[in-house]
């Protein structure tokens, strides 16, 4: 999850912010912020963003989902549920 939050952070930032890019250019700067990173790690923790609904694809381009909506909705374990 360590490693999903940092692409998520990278995807977070100009010039990947709100748009389809090409996954070679995320994982690059992902590889290059640490040196013992490896490609399957990031395809791992791509594959798990993926499976819980963080990114989309597109072809070979990838985009972070905003889900604001969810939010709202969700109950906290403080919320009296009577």
């Amino acid at each position: 999850m360590v490693l999903g939050a940092d692409i998520i952070s990278i995807m977070g930032n100009s010039p990947f912010k709100n748009k389809y890019v090409i996954v070679d250019d995320i994982m690059n700067k992902f590889l290059n912020r640490d040196k013992d990173r490896t490609p399957d790690l990031f395809l791992y923790a791509l594959t798990f963003l993926h499976t819980i609904g963080s990114i989309e694809k597109k072809g070979y381009k990838i985009k972070l989902v905003k889900k604001e909506n969810q939010e709202e909705n969700q109950t906290s374990l403080f919320d009296n549920v009577n």
